[in-house]
C-alpha cells in the first residue's frame, strides 16, 4: 500500500514541474540596438531684439518758396515807346499840308514822335507788374541714425544667451538642426534565428518571446 502511494506521487511531481517549465517564460537574446536618427531644428525662444543704430552721413534738400515782382511782356520789347510814337507821329502828320509837304510832314512826325517815344523807352521799366513765386532749393548736410542689426537674447536649454543679427527675428530664433533619436533597430536572436525589432525605448539584454512572437514593450508606429 505505500508503495503505490509513492509511485503516485512521483507522478504528481513529474506533472506539475512539467507544466511549470511549459509556463516559464522564454526570452530572445538582444544583440545589438542601433539608434533611429532624425534631424529636427534647433529653436529658442526669443526674449528680446534691440536695435544697434550708428550715425551715418547723408545729406537732403531744403526748399523755400518767395513772392518775386515781375513785368509782362511788351508787344515790341523795351521799344514799345519808340514804335507806337513813330505810328502816332506819322499819322499826325500826314494830316497837314498836301502833296510833298504832306509826306515831308509824315516823315517829320515819324522821326519826331519816334525820338519821343525812344525817351520814354529810356525811363520805361518793362509792361504791367504781377507777382511770381519761385521755389529756391539747396543741399544741406544731414547725418542721420541707421539701424544696422540687432542684439538678439534668447532662450535655449534653461540657459539665456545673447546674439548679434541683421535682421530682427520673430517669436523664435532657428540657431541650426541637431539629431535625435526616435527609436531603435534591435538585432534579437533566439536558437539559431535572427531577427530586427523597432522600439522607441532601448531594450535591455534580452526579449521576450510569447507565443512564437518578439515581445516589444513600446513598438514604432507602423508607416507607409
Amino acid at each position: 500500500m505505500n508503495k503505490i502511494v509513492i509511485i503516485a506521487s512521483g507522478v504528481v511531481i513529474a506533472s506539475v514541474a512539467g507544466a511549470y517549465s511549459a509556463l516559464r517564460p522564454t526570452y530572445a537574446t538582444v544583440v545589438s540596438a542601433e539608434p533611429i536618427m532624425v534631424s529636427e531644428p534647433i529653436l529658442a525662444k526669443v526674449l528680446s531684439a534691440t536695435p544697434i543704430t550708428e550715425t551715418v552721413a547723408g545729406s537732403r534738400q531744403v526748399c523755400s518758396e518767395r513772392v518775386v515782382e515781375r513785368r509782362a511782356p511788351e508787344r515790341f520789347g523795351n521799344n514799345d515807346g519808340m514804335v507806337v510814337g513813330a505810328l502816332v507821329g506819322g499819322l499826325i502828320g500826314n494830316q497837314i499840308g498836301g502833296g510833298r509837304g504832306r509826306d515831308a510832314a509824315t516823315v517829320a512826325g515819324v522821326i519826331g514822335g519816334g525820338y519821343a517815344g525812344r525817351e520814354i523807352d529810356r525811363n520805361h521799366t518793362g509792361g504791367r507788374r504781377y507777382a511770381d513765386t519761385v521755389r529756391d532749393c539747396r543741399t544741406v548736410e544731414a547725418p542721420r541714425e541707421e539701424v544696422v542689426g540687432y542684439q538678439v537674447q534668447y532662450a535655449l536649454d534653461g540657459e539665456v544667451r545673447s546674439i548679434r543679427l541683421d535682421d530682427k527675428p520673430g517669436e523664435e530664433l532657428q540657431l541650426g538642426e541637431r539629431d535625435k533619436i526616435i527609436g531603435y533597430d534591435v538585432r534579437w536572436a533566439y536558437n539559431g534565428q535572427t531577427g530586427i525589432v523597432q522600439s522607441i525605448d532601448k531594450p535591455g539584454d534580452r526579449m521576450e518571446i510569447r507565443d512564437g512572437v518578439i515581445l516589444v514593450s513600446n513598438p514604432m508606429p507602423v508607416t507607409r
